[in-house]
């Protein structure tokens, strides 16, 4: 299991520059075998805590805060490494691989200046956070699917919202998207963000009162002036006030069969946005309502593919599995807490957690089962239960690296120790004029 996890590890450092390469696999291993949970976010004992020498922490530590490496590298070189793996393989249906999107927040509630703001469910406003896009890449190792993450977006400085957060994570996808691939997103992105984004191909759930119109443009009644737009289309029923609006019929309906349950699809085709005049030019898209029996409301998909209704189904299944790296980066790995202030570093320490996330979750995925005791007559292959067989084991000093991992031998008799070398200076005030 040790030699499993530190194999997976030196793939990612082993072409960083000498010297940081080993500080940052010491830091990775840290973050993998869960050091931070006891310590509740705290760096420095939770490299200490590895069995690390208090030079080697602060190697770690310097080369986390300001080593001459980047996020996009580390996950161009996990990509790479899964791809070569023999069990690796990218889920298609219908020839179409699913690349996910989504959003996720590091609640930073006490950090001063924090550059974002996310919305908490529990205190029912926005609080600081940073916030990050996650894309990536749906496959399946050893019977389980994982998606590889591909990119991690930052915010803008000049706007922190989401909302231009989603933009430029939908533009850098629309202009990366290659021909067999699909961007599959939840609720939270709209139809239109797709199109202004130039997004070819995609599949995004739709609200329940979603509405949309038809291509054509409505018969003249022989009354008031002409229709300029299409019959409206309402996928499912709704109420205004004591009234039922009922729902449009649909063009085409489509049954399956899964495991003794029957699926049923009703479908809309060559749809246009409301308030989108009907042209040639006008992008169309198709809406199908899944109607499974585990569920009391149907499913409201949007696509401007032509796919089988089951086949969509299985698209938008694929989309789960993003939402694992940041559970296994968060309530796993115990970097939900977080006590770095430096602008970098507020940043990297997410994305390294994410990125330990995904190395977690494949590590679990091939591992050998092993029981957590004798009470554990079902095991199963979950992040949670390698890092509790991996938390407290120190780095394996003994394993033989390669030669590419080792300590620069640099002069650093003359740069200032302990707390003096990371002790924040005061800000800077700024007298306000007078009047």
């Amino acid at each position: 299991m040790i030699n499993h996890t530190i194999t997976a590890l030196i793939e990612l450092t082993r072409n960083l520059p000498v010297g940081t390469n080993l500080a940052l696999l010491h830091f990775l291993w840290m973050l993998v075998t869960g050091a931070l949970l006891p310590q509740r976010g705290a760096l420095f004992p939770a490299l200490q805590a590895t069995g690390l020498s208090p030079e080697a922490v602060r190697r770690a530590w310097a080369a986390f805060r300001g080593g001459a490496w980047q996020i996009s590298l580390l996950l161009q070189r996990w990509q790479a490494y899964l791809q070569r793996l023999p069990g690796w393989q990218v889920h298609r249906h219908q020839g179409y691989r699913m690349i996910t999107a989504d959003i996720t927040a590091f609640w930073r509630p006490t950090l001063q200046d924090c550059p974002s703001r996310h919305y908490h469910p529990q205190a029912r406003r926005a609080l600081p956070a940073i916030i990050l896009g996650l894309v990536g890449e749906v496959g399946d190792i050893a019977g389980q699917r994982l998606a590889c993450p591909r990119a991690f977006e930052r915010i803008s400085t000049d706007d922190p919202s989401e909302k231009r957060l989603w933009r430029v994570l939908l533009r850098r996808l629309g202009q990366q998207l290659a021909d067999d691939e699909v961007v599959v997103v939840d609720a939270g992105v709209k139809v239109r963000d797709l199109q202004a984004a130039q997004v070819a191909r995609y599949v995004v759930r739709l609200a329940v009162n979603f509405t949309a119109r038809r291509k054509q443009v409505a018969a003249y009644t022989g009354k008031g002036r002409p229709p300029r737009y299409g019959e409206i289309v309402r996928p499912l029923p709704r109420k205004y006030k004591k009234h039922t609006l009922p729902a449009t019929p649909p063009d085409r309906v489509e049954t399956w069969g899964e495991e003794e349950n029957t699926f049923r699809a009703e479908i809309w085709e060559d749809l246009l946005l409301p308030g989108v005049l009907p042209s040639p030019e006008a992008p169309t898209f198709r809406v199908y309502a899944i109607h499974d029996p585990a569920y009391t409301t149907p499913w409201l998909l949007a696509t401007p593919l032509v796919l089988q209704a089951a086949t969509l189904t299985a698209i938008y299944h694929d989309r789960w599995p993003v939402e694992q790296l940041p559970l296994s980066a968060k309530q796993m790995l115990g970097a939900h807490r977080q006590f770095v202030h430096a602008a970098e570093s507020v940043q990297r320490l997410p994305e390294l957690a994410l990125l330990a996330g995904s190395i977690l979750s494949y590590l679990a995925a091939t591992a050998p089962l092993t029981p957590t005791g004798f009470w554990d007559r079902h095991p199963k292959r979950t992040p949670g239960r390698l890092r509790r067989q991996l938390q407290g084991l120190p780095f394996p000093k003994d394993y033989l690296l390669p030669e590419q991992l080792r300590q620069k031998a640099s002069v650093t008799a003359h740069l200032p120790k302990g707390v003096q070398a990371h002790r924040r200076q005061k800000r800077a005030h700024t007298p306000q004029n007078g009047p």
